[in-house]
C-alpha cells in the first residue's frame, strides 16, 4: 500500500499503520507472520536525495530507532541482530524490511516496513523458540505510544544521516547493542558461506568480520547467523 501510494505521489514521511497484514513478508521472500491485531505493523515512506548504494543504511538507522523507542517506552534492553532484526533475550521481537524504487541513478522513494511483536502470546510451532513479544518479556506498551517513540527517534537520526551521508554518528552506540559482537557468526552471501568473529559495523553500515586467517571481511549484504540466536549453535 505504501508503494502504491508512493507511485501516486504520497509525500515524504507518510506512515502506513496496519492492525494486521494478510501478506506480510521478510527478507529473501520469507513470510512475516502478521495476522495478529496485538502487534505493531507500519511502513514509513521516504524520498531521500541519496545515491542508491547508501539506502541500505536506512535499515540500520531504523533498527537503532526501534531500539531507542523500546528503551524509552519499556525499559527493556533490546539488541540489534545485523542488519534488520531486534532481539530480546535470544528471540526475535522485531523485523525490518526496506525496499526502494529507482529513478535513473537516484532513488524515487524508499519504504521501510517494521513489525514489532507487542502482545502476541502464542506463536506457531516453528517460531516459538525463535520469536517473542514485549508481553512475553513482561512488559505491555500501547502501540501508538511505541510508534510515536520510534518515529521521533528516527526523525532525529534521519536528519543527521542525510547531512552526513554515513553512520559514524551512531556507530559506537550501535555496536554496544549489536548481538554477537566479538563472537562467532556465520555469514551467508550469494555463492559462499564463512564463519568469523563479528567486530561490529563501520561508518557505512557494513559488518566487519574477522576470519580465521586474520583478514577483515566487510559484509555489505547477506544473512548473518549469531551463535545462541534462532537455534544457531
Amino acid at each position: 500500500e505504501a508503494k502504491r501510494q508512493a507511485d501516486g505521489g504520497a509525500v515524504h514521511g507518510s506512515v502506513f499503520w496496519a492492525d494486521k497484514q494478510s501478506a506480510g513478508k521478510g527478507r529473501r521472500g520469507r513470510e512475516w507472520v502478521s495476522d495478529s491485531t496485538e502487534n505493531l505493523y507500519f511502513t514509513l515512506l521516504l524520498r531521500p536525495n541519496l545515491a542508491p548504494e547508501k539506502l541500505s543504511m536506512l535499515t540500520l538507522l531504523m533498527a537503532y530507532a526501534v531500539a531507542k523507542g523500546l528503551v524509552e517506552t519499556t525499559n527493556l534492553q533490546p539488541r540489534i541482530k545485523w542488519p534488520n532484526d531486534l532481539v530480546l533475550g535470544n528471540k526475535k521481537v522485531c523485523g525490518i524490511l526496506s525496499e526502494m524504487k529507482l529513478d535513473g541513478r537516484r532513488a524515487a522513494y524508499c519504504v521501510i516496513g517494521v513489525g514489532i511483536n507487542i502482545g502476541q502470546k502464542v506463536f506457531a510451532q516453528e517460531l516459538k523458540d525463535k520469536a517473542t513479544s514485549l508481553e512475553l518479556e513482561g512488559v505491555m506498551v500501547d502501540a501508538e505510544r511505541l510508534l510515536e517513540a520510534v518515529l521521533k527517534a528516527f526523525n532525529h537520526l534521519y536528519d543527521t544521516f542525510i547531512a552526513t551521508g554515513d553512520l559514524d554518528f551512531i556507530m559506537d552506540e550501535y555496536n554496544k547493542i549489536l548481538a554477537g559482537r566479538n563472537c562467532v557468526v556465520r555469514v551467508l552471501e550469494p555463492g559462499r558461506e564463512f564463519e568469523g568473529k563479528s567486530l561490529g559495523i563501520n561508518g557505512m553500515g557494513e559488518l566487519l568480520v574477522e576470519r580465521e586467517e586474520g583478514t577483515i571481511q566487510k559484509v555489505y549484504a547477506g544473512e548473518v547467523s549469531v551463535r545462541g540466536l534462532y537455534g544457531y549453535v
